[in-house]
C-alpha cells in the first residue's frame, strides 16, 4: 500500500501536464490511495455518463454537447458561463453522484452500503421505512468533494459553476422514487415497507433539460466587480444569488452563434450535422430539426444515400458449406450542407442559440 501511495504521489507531483493534477492530489490526500483509485473510476464513468445524456438531450439542437468529459477543462468555450455550460456542469455532477450512489448500493465500494438510517420508522399511514434505500448522501458527499474541487477560482464564474453543480446533485434527489412492498394476509397490503431508489438516469436528464430551458441569467453589479476588491466581489456575488433557488440553473453570458464553426470556442457548427426529414413517431422537435439545423443556419438539406451489401438468405449444404446471397440495402440520411456558391453561413433569420 505504501508503494502505491508513493507511486501515485510521485506521478501527480512530477507530471504537471496531467489535467487537474492539483485536484487529484488533494483528493488522494483526503481519501487515501485505495479509496482515491476506487472513487476516481466511478467519478470518471459518472462524468462520461453525464456527457452521453447531454448528447441525447441535445441531439437535435444546434449545440449538442462536448464529445467527452475532459473537454470541460480544456476547451476555451467551457471557461465561459453560458446557458449550455450550466447544463453540462449540472448533468456531469449528477452523473458522478448517480454512479457513486449506484455502485455504493451494489456493494462495489468499500465501507459503503444501503441507507438504513430510517429503517423501522413510520413513514406515513400504512407504511414503514425498510429495505435498501440508495445511499444518495454518500454519492452527494463524494461527488461534491471531487467535482467541486475543479473550481479553484473565487470569481462569479466559479460561483455559477458551483451553483449548477449543486443543482445537478439536487436533481438526483428530486427524481428519486419510493418503492414499496406489501405485507399482510394474502397480500392484503395492510402494511407496506418502503425505500427510496434512484430513478433512471434519463429521468434526471429530462428534469435538468427543463431546468436548462428555464435557466436564469445572473445580473452582477459590474461596478463592484470591476473594482477588484475581493470583499466587494463576494458581496456582489451574494446579492446576485440571493433570490435564486438552489435547484435552478443559472448563467452569466449569452450563448454564441452555434450555427457557425468556431474552433477557438470548440464549436463545430451545424454543417455536416444529420437531421430528421421524414419518419413515423417523430416528435415535433425532431420533425423541425432540418429547419433548425440547416435552413435557419443558412445551409441546405442534402440527401445522402449509402448502399450496404451484406450476406443474406444463407443455407447450409451437406457437407459442409454455407452458401449465401448478397443483399443490398440503401440507407438515406439528410445532412446540412453549404448552399451552392456559398462560402459561409448566411442565416435566414435568427432564432436564438438553439
Amino acid at each position: 500500500m505504501a508503494y502505491i501511495f508513493l507511486w501515485v504521489f510521485f506521478l501527480l507531483i512530477c507530471d504537471k501536464t496531467l489535467p487537474g493534477h492539483t485536484w487529484a492530489m488533494n483528493n488522494l490526500l483526503m481519501t487515501g490511495p485505495k479509496a482515491y483509485l476506487t472513487y476516481a473510476s466511478s467519478v470518471r464513468v459518472g462524468a462520461q455518463s453525464g456527457i452521453h445524456e447531454c448528447k441525447h438531450q441535445f441531439a437535435w439542437d444546434r449545440w449538442n454537447c462536448p464529445d467527452s468529459a475532459p473537454q470541460l477543462s480544456t476547451i476555451k468555450g467551457f471557461r465561459s458561463a453560458t446557458r449550455e455550460t450550466s447544463f453540462v456542469h449540472a448533468i456531469s455532477a449528477a452523473g458522478v453522484m448517480y454512479t457513486l450512489t449506484r455502485n455504493c448500493s451494489l456493494g462495489d465500494l468499500d465501507d459503503c452500503g444501503c441507507d438504513s438510517s430510517r429503517n423501522g420508522k413510520l413513514g406515513g399511514r400504512g407504511w414503514l421505512w425498510g429495505g435498501c434505500s440508495d445511499n444518495v448522501d454518500f454519492g452527494e458527499r463524494i461527488s461534491k468533494q471531487y467535482v467541486d474541487a475543479l473550481e479553484t477560482g473565487k470569481d462569479s464564474r466559479a460561483a455559477v459553476n458551483l451553483h449548477n453543480n449543486e443543482a445537478g446533485r439536487l436533481a438526483v434527489k428530486a427524481t428519486m422514487k419510493r418503492i414499496c412492498r406489501c405485507h399482510g394476509m394474502s397480500e392484503s397490503c395492510s402494511m407496506q415497507t418502503c425505500w427510496m431508489q434512484l430513478s433512471d438516469f434519463r429521468e434526471i436528464g429530462n428534469y435538468l433539460k427543463v431546468k436548462h430551458d428555464q435557466a436564469q441569467k445572473l445580473e452582477m453589479d459590474k461596478r463592484r466587480m470591476r473594482a477588484g476588491n475581493t470583499a466587494d466581489n463576494r458581496v456582489a456575488i451574494a446579492d446576485a444569488f440571493g433570490s435564486i433557488a438552489r435547484t435552478e440553473l443559472i448563467y452569466l453570458e449569452d450563448s454564441p452563434d452555434y450555427c457557425a464553426k468556431n474552433m477557438s470556442l470548440g464549436l463545430s457548427g451545424t454543417e455536416g450535422r444529420e437531421c430528421m426529414q421524414h419518419g413515423e413517431s417523430l416528435s415535433q422537435w425532431e420533425r423541425r430539426s432540418c429547419r433548425r439545423l440547416c435552413h435557419e443556419c443558412g445551409l441546405r438539406v442534402e440527401e445522402r444515400r449509402t448502399e450496404i451489401v451484406s450476406s443474406c438468405n444463407c443455407k447450409f449444404h451437406w457437407c459442409c458449406t454455407v452458401k449465401c446471397e448478397n443483399c443490398s440495402q440503401v440507407t438515406v440520411k439528410h445532412v446540412c450542407a453549404r448552399r451552392h456558391g456559398s462560402h459561409g453561413h448566411q442565416r435566414r433569420r435568427p432564432r436564438g442559440p438553439k
